[in-house]
């Protein structure tokens, strides 16, 4: 099966296919350029709807058999995004190159995309982003490779996490966003500022027009083939496709399946991944479909399970979030309706997407919960579960905003949190603090690479106390942390400058009240988040120096730095390693660690917090999650003073090592309720059970979990399956497709996952 890259080069090589005019290699990529040519100069409101006009309704796929809704899209290797291919206006360089190196281009061709790919350099936003930094951040940030060279931290160039107002979207329709749009237009003229106002009002009508478009082309396509096909009952959906389309662009929906066509299409053109508290906005619409008649719950059932499908054909494993449950919702009775027909579409589709979540409260609807632990109980690795008894008053803290804005927190990615279509917070940075701890044993310099990668924090010799060698790795943090939230805040600003992204600024709060794209003053709280990974290592690597070294005087710190540079080679070094692995590691809910672990928390937490002020955010927050980084990070982090080797995985978000919970479940879940969720903007807790406890044993399980969310705990991402499977399936691969793993803030088909991924799942605690 090919992924969705793979089908963005196909489709560059052979024509999006929906009209004549694109229907040769690069013709849409030649034509989006052209058009960002033409109006390089142009107002950025303006450019951006040009460059759409060629991109939509270019991009959007057919109607595929088993569809029930329409929305499939493909990527050119030219295109403009918030995220799904690049930020902002963007340029698949490498794939680019890989199909000229291949051959096979006519010449003309050839020659036209040689001079379209020197147009673009140093053009797309992230290459204008890495431009504006200043000689000291490049020198901070020297590289953006993070999954292959060596360092402590590295920027990310994306508008991640947007959770746009579908609700909103719903209630008013196409018809209703117009008006208020012209609305705002209409009050501008003849004020001061209406010279920017103007044109971004101007824009949203534009790319309202766009839509509506799009839904006329869908509603054609869905025609003729309900004319070709012989079978009624695909007639009759191909029927409704067609006949909701239409409807849209003169209403708003008036039916669940006009509701989620007009969700779906809306998110398409977006570029946005995530979908919101899809219980609360479309929970009515289900209550009087199934009251009215109109459909069946089989029906729903149904038509989510294909909404599901095209969610995963839209094939983006750390994003596509749904959520349901939890406080704040307007109509309970109808979201829980809906959430519990969600939740057994994903009981029947058993695909890695949607990320499908369930937010729980003390006094919610017991159906929910109980549903969820089936779904899970049969293998599925959704929903997630978040604690709002915990995570409000958390947010709120985390966020400083009161707990009426909290409870619209909505994790998105691989489990950061947003204020659902009030804040955004994307996570552009990543920082490996087993790396930083690495620095800091070598003076600054990185011994993997030999280059001085961080300040001079001392040589070993000077560290003669703990706190010494605590002081060194705090600088190297904090080097690393003031350099990514620069980063960050410049993003922002480039990227507001670039393009007030139209689809986004129109569904966020306060874009059209204040008169300014999303990412240039528009939204209420401007915030970013940076990824911390290695947090675990870290705390246990400075646990095990403080008992041998300062403590026990077991071994000098310049002999232990050896033993980690030698890769615990030889016979003097072994012994070193023995020690360290048997030294109390956190998951163990054994205090001194676990204090270890709390104090690298709460220094990274609130360091990261510190720099909002600083660079003019809202926010900045930590966010401990895992996307597979850990083994990534882990291939160039040296060994490590916890006893791990050079190059292996490293601790899975703020989880403990691989192995190293060894006290069972109970001091497992109370070691990670001690890291307080109030500094940071999410975390993962994967989870790994057997068939047995969770099935066979089930009040035990529900006494458990309900013991680990009274005591605090926020969230728990769970895996039920069993160690022999996961074996086999690394055999045997093609008889274990249907496998699906948490592998930290996302699900993956087992046989999908890298080696070094499989056998990191593999380590992870089994809970009997």
């Amino acid at each position: 099966m090919k992924t969705l890259p793979d089908l963005c080069l196909d489709h560059a090589l052979k024509g999006q296919g929906f009209g004549s005019e694109y229907e040769q290699p690069f013709a849409l990529e030649l034509a989006f350029t052209d058009a960002h040519k033409k109006h390089a100069s142009s107002h950025p409101a303006v450019r951006e709807v040009e460059c759409l006009r060629v991109l939509f309704p270019a991009v959007l796929q057919p109607i595929e058999d088993g569809d029930l809704i329409a929305g499939r899209i493909i990527y050119p290797l030219v295109a403009f995004s918030p995220e799904p291919q690049g930020l902002g206006y963007n340029c698949s360089y490498g794939n680019i190159r890989k199909v000229l190196a291949d051959g096979g281009l006519a010449e003309s061709v050839r020659s036209q995309v040689e001079t379209m790919l020197e147009y673009w350099r140093g053009r797309t936003t992230a290459e204008l982003v890495r431009q504006a930094f200043p000689a000291a951040l490049a020198e901070a940030l020297p590289t953006d490779a993070w999954t292959t060279e060596s360092g402590v931290g590295f920027p990310l160039y994306r508008m991640a996490g947007t959770v746009l107002d579908y609700a909103k979207l719903v209630r008013l329709g196409l018809p209703g966003l117009r008006a208020e749009a012209r609305s705002r237009l209409e009050a501008a003229n003849g004020m001061s500022v209406g010279n920017e106002v103007q044109p971004f009002c101007r824009g949203l009508l534009a790319v309202y027009d766009l839509l509506e478009h799009s839904l006329g082309h869908y509603a054609k396509q869905a025609d003729a083939l309900a004319r070709d096909c012989g079978e009624a009952p695909r007639v009759a959906q191909l029927q409704q496709i067609a006949a909701s389309c239409r409807a849209l662009s003169t209403r708003a929906p008036a039916s669940l399946h006009e509701a989620a066509q007009l969700v779906w299409l809306y998110a398409l053109h977006a570029g946005t991944w995530n979908y919101g508290r899809m219980d609360e906005y479309l929970g009515e619409f289900l209550e009087r479909d199934l009251a009215q008649g109109v459909l069946t719950e089989t029906g729903a059932v149904e038509l989510l399970c294909s909404w599901w499908r095209l969610m995963k054909a839209y094939d983006n494993q750390y994003n596509n979030r749904v959520f349901l449950g939890g406080r704040g919702r307007t109509n309970e009775s109808a979201s829980d309706r809906f959430a519990l027909l969600a939740m057994e579409a994903t009981r029947l589709v058993r695909l890695n997407q949607p990320q499908l979540s369930l937010r729980f409260y003390k006094g919610q609807n017991t159906a929910l919960m109980e549903k969820a632990l089936t779904v899970l109980g049969e293998g599925c690795t959704f929903p997630i579960l978040y604690n709002d008894d915990v995570n409000i008053p958390a947010v709120a803290k985390a966020f400083a905003v009161a707990e009426s804005e909290a409870v619209h927190y909505t994790p998105y990615g691989c489990g950061e949190y947003v204020l659902a279509n009030r804040s955004v917070g994307t996570p552009n940075g990543v920082i490996n603090l087993a790396k930083a701890l690495e620095l800091a044993l070598h003076n600054g310099l990185d011994p993997v690479t030999g280059r001085q990668a961080g300040p001079l924090t001392g040589a070993a010799t000077s560290h003669t106390t703990f706190q010494a060698l605590w002081n060194a790795y705090a600088q190297q943090v904090e080097y690393s942390v003031r350099a990514l939230a620069d980063a960050e805040k410049l993003c922002y600003a480039i990227t507001g400058h670039e393009a007030p992204f139209l689809f986004l600024s129109a569904l966020y709060d306060d874009c059209l009240t204040r008169g300014k794209p999303i990412f240039a003053g528009g939204v209420r709280y401007l915030g970013g988040t940076l990824e911390t990974y290695g947090n675990t290592n870290a705390a246990d690597a400075l646990h095990a120096i403080n008992e041998l070294v300062f403590k026990q005087g077991k071994c000098a710190l310049t002999a232990l730095i050896a033993a980690c540079d030698s890769d615990f080679l030889g016979a003097q070094h072994e012994p070193i390693q023995r020690d360290l692995l048997r030294t109390t590691k956190y998951g163990n809910d054994e205090d001194t660690v676990d204090a270890m672990a709390i104090r690298v928390h709460e220094h990274v937490c609130n360091l990261t917090r510190e720099q909002a002020v600083r660079v003019g955010l809202d926010s900045y927050l930590v966010v401990i999650i895992n996307n597979w980084a850990n083994v990534i990070f882990g291939q160039t982090t040296q060994a490590s003073a916890d006893g791990r080797k050079a190059g292996t995985p490293l601790a899975n978000a703020n989880n403990p090592a691989p192995g190293m919970d060894r006290t069972g479940t109970t001091a497992f879940l109370n070691s990670l309720v001690k890291l307080d969720p109030s500094l940071h903007a999410g975390a993962v807790q994967n989870m790994k059970f057997s068939r047995e406890l969770f099935n066979r044993h089930r009040p035990k399980l529900e006494a458990m979990l309900d013991g680990y969310w009274a005591a605090g705990g926020s969230q728990a991402m769970l895996t039920v399956v069993s160690p022999a499977d996961l074996r086999k399936a690394m055999h045997e691969p093609e008889k274990w497709g249907h496998l699906m793993v948490r592998v930290g803030g996302f699900s993956a088909r087992f046989i999908d996952l890298p080696k070094g991924a499989q056998e990191e799942v593999l380590k992870r605690t089994l809970n009997e």
